[in-house]
C-alpha cells in the first residue's frame, strides 16, 4: 500500500468537490466503513493520492422512519445497526437477516450499507495484482476457461463476475431507492436501475454512480399489509464467508393465492438478479408446492454454468424453495 493523505470533509458537498471528475480516475478515493477500500490498496487496486473519510460528516449514519412506515438508512449505517432493530425485524425481515449474514460481528460493527452497496467484485483473478483481467482493463475475463466455481451462471460476459453484496437483493427486493450527491446537486433512482451488468457499457463499472457522485441515504418504502420478506445464504462455512448464492423474496398473498412477488438472487450474476420474468408467472396462481417448484424452474431457465460453477443451479433452485417455505408459501 503506498502512502496517502487523508481528508475529513464537514459535509457531503464539500466531500464530492474533492472526487475526481471522471471514471477511472483513482487519485481520490471515498472511505465508509474502509472493509473493502483497505483491502483494494492493500492488493495494489487502487493506489489513491487522496482517502476522503465520510465518517467526519454528520447526520450519514442516521435512521429515519416516516410516519407512513417507510425506513431511510444512511449510507454509515452500520450493518451492526440494521440486524439488531427489532422494528427492523418486523417490518423488513430480509434486510435484517441479510445484514445478519454478514461476515463476523466485528466487521458488521464496521461495515457499512453504503460500502457493502458499493463492494468490488470478488473474483479472485480481479483481485490478485497478478492478473490483468477484463475487469482490470485487460483483454481477457480469465474465469471463462480458468478457475470460475465462484463466477456467475446469469447476465455474464464478458465479464463473469458476481455482485458479492448481501444487502443488495434484499433492499431490490424491498423496491428500494438511493440517493446520490454531487457537485451538480441531487438525483435519486431505484437500487436496481443502479446496478449495471458488464454487457451494458463500461465493463470496468459496477454501477451507474459518477466518478463525483455519493451515495447518502437508501429509502425502503413501507411495506404493504401483509407483506413478507426473507432473505437466505448458501456459504461453504458457517462463519465470515461470502455466498455462494442466495435468495431474496417478497411475498404479497391473499392467503389462498399469491397477489404479487419480487423475487432477487445474489451471488450468481454481476448484479442482483431479479427475476421479473418469474414474478410474472407466479402472479395469481395457488400457493403451495407447485408454485414454489415453478419459481425454482422458471428463474435459472436461462442459466448458463461456466466449467465448475453448474452447482449454483440446483443449489439456487433449493435456496428459493426454501424461502417459499419460510414465508409459508408451500
Amino acid at each position: 500500500m503506498k502512502n496517502f493523505d487523508m481528508a475529513l470533509p464537514n459535509s457531503v458537498e464539500e466531500a464530492a468537490e474533492l472526487l475526481p471528475k471522471k471514471i477511472g480516475d483513482d487519485s481520490a478515493r471515498l472511505m465508509a466503513g474502509g472493509q473493502d477500500l483497505l483491502a483494494e490498496m492493500k492488493e495494489y487496486l487502487v493506489q489513491p493520492d487522496l482517502v476522503v473519510n465520510l465518517k467526519s460528516i454528520p447526520d450519514l449514519d442516521r435512521v429515519v422512519w416516516g410516519s407512513d412506515g417507510s425506513l431511510e438508512l444512511g449510507a454509515l449505517t452500520t450493518l451492526a445497526t440494521l440486524e439488531n432493530d427489532e422494528r427492523m425485524a418486523a417490518q423488513f425481515p430480509a434486510l435484517v437477516q441479510a445484514a445478519a449474514s454478514v461476515a463476523s460481528a466485528q466487521i458488521r460493527s464496521s461495515a457499512t450499507v453504503g460500502g457493502n452497496l458499493n463492494q468490488r467484485p470478488r473474483c479472485w483473478y480481479f483481485r490478485s495484482e497478478d492478473y490483468v483481467c477484463l475487469k482490470k482493463g485487460g483483454t481477457e475475463c480469465f474465469s471463462y476457461y480458468g478457475n470460475n466455481r465462484y463466477n456467475a451462471i446469469l447476465g455474464g460476459g464478458p465479464s463473469y463476475i458476481v455482485h458479492p453484496s448481501d444487502l443488495a437483493p434484499a433492499l431490490v427486493a424491498l423496491s428500494a431507492e438511493v440517493q446520490l450527491v454531487s457537485p451538480r446537486g441531487e438525483r435519486t433512482m431505484s437500487l436496481e436501475e443502479f446496478f449495471v451488468l458488464p454487457s451494458e457499457g463500461d465493463v470496468l463499472r459496477e454501477t451507474r454512480i459518477a466518478a463525483d457522485e455519493i451515495m447518502t441515504r437508501i429509502r425502503i418504502p413501507a411495506p404493504a399489509p401483509g407483506q413478507r420478506s426473507v432473505y437466505v445464504k448458501f456459504k461453504e462455512r458457517d462463519s465470515y464467508d461470502f455466498a455462494l448464492a442466495a435468495v431474496a423474496l417478497v411475498l404479497q398473498t391473499d392467503g389462498t393465492k399469491l397477489e404479487s412477488c419480487r423475487l432477487v438472487l445474489g451471488a450468481v450474476a454481476p448484479v442482483p438478479w431479479r427475476c421479473t420474468r418469474t414474478e410474472r408467472k407466479l402472479a395469481g396462481r395457488p400457493l403451495g408446492e407447485e408454485l414454489a417448484a415453478l419459481a425454482a424452474q422458471d428463474a435459472l431457465a436461462d442459466a448458463e454454468p461456466l466449467s465448475d460453477n453448474e452447482y449454483k443451479i440446483p443449489l439456487t433452485r433449493g435456496l428459493i424453495t426454501e424461502a417459499f417455505e419460510a414465508l409459508g408459501a408451500l
